[in-house]
C-alpha cells in the first residue's frame, strides 16, 4: 500500500528489536499464567457460572494470542505469504485514490474477503457488493463521513465471501488531503474479528444463562472492561428489574459504563406497574455531585414506583419528581423519559425532561417518535429508551440496525445488538438502555 503519511503526520520510528522481544515475552508469559489458572478451575460444564467463567478465560486467551502475533509482525515485518488461518492473514490494508480511481490492496485483504489476489482490487463503489445488505448503510455512512467531513473511520460490518461464509470485519482509516485541503485518497486497515466476536458472544450467552442471580463484585469488574457488552449497574440487586416482562411486553435493559471515566452510574432504567395492567417505563440521568453510585438511582426508582402506585400519570412525573428531589439530599434530574403502555389498546404515551424521545423499530425501519406525546404500537414492535450517555451520533448508528432489530426473537437479543454497536463509543458519561418488545 502506498504511504498515507503527510508532513503533518511524520512517520513514527519503529520500536527497537529488544523492546518488542520484551513485550512478546510478557504477552506469552501472561498467556501461560491465564491458561494455568483456567486449567486449575476446570469444572464439568454443568454449572452456568462455571461455563461463563470458562468462556471469559477462552476470550482472554484468544485476545492474548492476537497480541502475541501482532507483536511478532512488528518484530519480523510484513510477511509476503502469511500462513492460512493465522492472525497475519486476518489483517489487511487498502488505499483508494479518488483522483485516479485506482485502488491498492495488500495481499492479506484479499485473503480476508476470500478473493483471488490476482484480481483487481475493488473500488469504494464496488466494496459494498461484498457486505451484508443490512450492514451496507453503516459502511456507506462511515465512508461518506470520512470523504466529506474528514472524519476517521472506526467501525465494523459483515462480509459474505464467495464460499458463502460470513466474516466480521473491523475497519479503521483516515482521509488523505492534498495541498489544497481536499480529500485525495482514503486509506484503511481492515481486520477479521470474527473469532473475537464469537468468543464475546459466548461470554454474553453464558452470562445470560445465569438468569437473575447477581454476579460477585470481582466478576462485575471484569465484565465492565469487556468491550461492547452491557453489564449490571451498580444498583442492580437493590431494586429488581422485571426480567419476566410485563403484560404485553418482553423487557430487557443494560448498563454501559463509560470507557473514558471510572464507572459511577447516575443513570437509571426501570419498569413498574401503573394502573391495572399498564406499565411505566423510565430511563434518565441524575446531574451534579452525588449523582454517581447506587444510592441516587435507587432512591429515585423507589420514588417513581411510589408515584406510579399512587396513580401519577407519565405526563405528571417530570414536575412531581423535581418537586420530590428538591426536598431530598439528591441532585436534580438532568434528563428523563417516562412512558406509559396500555397492553389492551397497545397505546404508548410519554413525557420527557431534557431528553430524546423514544426510538421505534418496525418492519425493518427505525425512527424517532418526535413531535408526538402518544402512539399506537403493533405486535412485534421494538421500543428503545436510552439515557443521555448516548449522543445523537449513536442514534445515527442505531437506526440502520432496524432490519436486524426487527428480526430478533427477544428484547435481550435487541439490547445485545444495541450495546455491541454503541458500547465502544461511549465518552464521558455512563449510559442505560431499555428495550421493550410488544408481544401481543
Amino acid at each position: 500500500m502506498s504511504s498515507h503519511l503527510s508532513a503533518d503526520h511524520p512517520a513514527a520510528q519503529p520500536p527497537g528489536h529488544g523492546s518488542v522481544e520484551s513485550l512478546i515475552s510478557q504477552a506469552r508469559r501472561l498467556r501461560g499464567d491465564v491458561d494455568a489458572v483456567r486449567r486449575g478451575s476446570q469444572n464439568d460444564g454443568t454449572d452456568p457460572r462455571g461455563r461463563w467463567q470458562r468462556a471469559l478465560y477462552d476470550l482472554a486467551l484468544h485476545q492474548l494470542s492476537d497480541i502475541d502475533e501482532h507483536l511478532a509482525q512488528l518484530r519480523d515485518g510484513p510477511a509476503p505469504a502469511p500462513r492460512p488461518g493465522s492472525l497475519l492473514s486476518r489483517v489487511g490494508s487498502a488505499e483508494w485514490n479518488l483522483l485516479t480511481d485506482e485502488a491498492e490492496w495488500s495481499g492479506e485483504l484479499f485473503h480476508i474477503l476470500g478473493l483471488d489476489d490476482t484480481a483487481a482490487p475493488l473500488s469504494l463503489d464496488e466494496l459494498p457488493s461484498l457486505v451484508l445488505a443490512e450492514d451496507r448503510p453503516r459502511l456507506t455512512a462511515m465512508v461518506t463521513d470520512c470523504l466529506v467531513d474528514g472524519r476517521p473511520i472506526d467501525g465494523e460490518f459483515r462480509v459474505v465471501r464467495p464460499d458463502d461464509t460470513v466474516r466480521t470485519v473491523h475497519m479503521m482509516g483516515e482521509p488523505v488531503l492534498d495541498a489544497d485541503g481536499s480529500t485525495a485518497s482514503m486509506w484503511a486497515v481492515l481486520r477479521d474479528v470474527s473469532e473475537l466476536r464469537r468468543s464475546q458472544r459466548a461470554v454474553s450467552e453464558t452470562r445470560d444463562s445465569l438468569g437473575r442471580h447477581p454476579l460477585p463484585a470481582d466478576a462485575r469488574q471484569r465484565a465492565a472492561v469487556e468491550p461492547r457488552e452491557a453489564v449490571p449497574p451498580p444498583w442492580h440487586g437493590l431494586l429488581r428489574f422485571p426480567h419476566q416482562g410485563r403484560p404485553g411486553l418482553d423487557l430487557a435493559a443494560g448498563y454501559l459504563p463509560s470507557r473514558s471515566h471510572a464507572p459511577g452510574c447516575g443513570a437509571w432504567y426501570d419498569a413498574s406497574p401503573l394502573a391495572g395492567d399498564e406499565t411505566l417505563l423510565s430511563v434518565g440521568d441524575l446531574a451534579g455531585p452525588g449523582a454517581e453510585g447506587a444510592q441516587g438511582p435507587t432512591v429515585l426508582i423507589g420514588a417513581l414506583r411510589g408515584l406510579a402506585t399512587a396513580g401519577t400519570r407519565p405526563g405528571q412525573l417530570p414536575e412531581r419528581v423535581d418537586r420530590l428531589l428538591e426536598d431530598a439530599a439528591l441532585p436534580p434530574v438532568r434528563s428523563a423519559l417516562y412512558c406509559g403502555y396500555r397492553p389492551h389498546t397497545r397505546t404508548l404515551t410519554w413525557a420527557h425532561a431534557g431528553h430524546p424521545v423514544p426510538l421505534l423499530f418496525r418492519e425493518g425501519t427505525g425512527r424517532e417518535l418526535e413531535g408526538q406525546a402518544g402512539t399506537t404500537l403493533r405486535a412485534g414492535d421494538l421500543l428503545l429508551l436510552y439515557t443521555g450517555g448516548l449522543a445523537p451520533a449513536d442514534v445515527r448508528r442505531l437506526l440502520p440496525l432496524a432490519p436486524r432489530l426487527t428480526q430478533v426473537e427477544s428484547a435481550q437479543d435487541g439490547v445485545r445488538l444495541v450495546t455491541e454497536e454503541c458500547g465502544e463509543y461511549l465518552g464521558r458519561d455512563d449510559a442505560c438502555v431499555l428495550m421493550a418488545r410488544v408481544t401481543s
